[in-house]
């Protein structure tokens, strides 16, 4: 017998058959995922992989490198960059895909602003919304017949509406009332002519699933996903980062407060929450309590309405 306790075998037996169980939930998770890239690369002549640097799409990269082997990624890294995203991410990005010797596509909203096809109702109005406008310019551009993208079903409610292989109209536009059947893993890749698809390799993740991939694969993260300290304010309920973009308003109070990002995208629309978790297990224990989800403890631009994100979505919004 070796020295461990009765309790202390009971407790590892008891240990034992939930990791197996959790290990086993990622595999099957990460096989969809895989099986998914696969089939894009399979189905349409020139797709891209959304890449932001972000949480979601370092997991869907390195699921993509298990699908086709290091370095051999068989479709571009596409960005839209609204020029007022965090510099830790994009910097981060930029360093990812040099590791990678991926193809990086950078479509920037201040182009679109440049040549007119955007035009802000104020200097001050987040150009996130605008994405939509450039993104489907490098679509044009580029000719791509599908853009593969982060989205998970859990994060806002016109998401979960959403098919794995979405169908895009030759507008761009996303009409849920028509969506075409997904049954089993038949999918529905018919294209009529300028018409694409966006495809959601991990629409069925969590964000607790993600957290708890990134802790079993060891994938690197932008630093600001970890709790950090940073002057924010208080601002209709959410903590709002002060920086040249987003200056406090008169009145409000600016703190200095330890905070993490669970989602990132825009300065002007993308709030962190309180919290000293400095690592990915001590995030996924904390991803256990949340009672909100990240785009609506963090998203400033969801908070307009209900059907926020689904109007943007009918308009082209990824």
């Amino acid at each position: 017998m070796n020295a461990r306790t009765a309790p202390d075998l009971l407790q590892a037996a008891a240990a034992a058959p939930a990791h197996h169980l959790s290990n086993a939930h990622l595999d099957a998770l990460e096989e969809e995922t895989i099986f998914i890239l696969r089939e894009v690369a399979a189905a349409f002549e020139r797709p891209a992989l959304l890449f932001s640097g972000g949480k979601d799409s370092l997991v869907m990269l390195c699921c993509a490198e298990k699908a086709f082997g290091a370095g051999r990624i068989p479709y571009p890294l596409l960005m839209i960059d609204t020029g007022h995203n965090f510099p830790e991410v994009t910097d981060f990005r930029d360093q990812r895909a040099a590791e990678l010797k991926a193809e990086l596509i950078v479509r920037s909203v201040e182009d679109s602003m440049a040549r007119g096809t955007v035009r802000l109702a104020h200097p001050g109005e987040s150009r996130n919304v605008h994405q939509s406008v450039t993104l489907l310019e490098a679509i044009e551009e580029f000719r791509f017949d599908a853009l593969i993208g982060g989205a998970r079903r859990d994060e806002e409610k016109a998401r979960a509406k959403e098919r794995i292989f979405s169908h895009r109209d030759s507008f761009g536009q996303w009409q849920p009332k028509s969506q075409r059947p997904e049954l089993w893993t038949l999918f529905n890749t018919r294209l009529a002519p300028g018409e694409h698809f966006r495809v959601f390799p991990i629409s069925n993740w969590t964000e607790l699933d993600v957290w708890q991939y990134i802790e079993r694969e060891g994938i690197a993260l932008p630093s600001i996903y970890y709790a950090h300290e940073r002057a924010v304010v208080e601002r209709r309920g959410l903590l709002v980062p002060v920086t040249p973009l987003t200056p406090p308003k008169d009145g409000e109070t600016v703190e200095n407060r330890t905070v993490r990002f669970r989602t990132v995208g825009d300065i002007t629309c993308t709030c962190p929450v309180e919290s000293r978790a400095a690592t990915p297990g001590e995030i996924v224990i904390e991803t256990l309590a949340a009672d909100v989800s990240e785009r609506g403890a963090t998203r400033m631009d969801d908070k307009t309405s209900e059907a926020s994100m689904e109007k943007r979505k009918r308009d082209g919004y990824f």
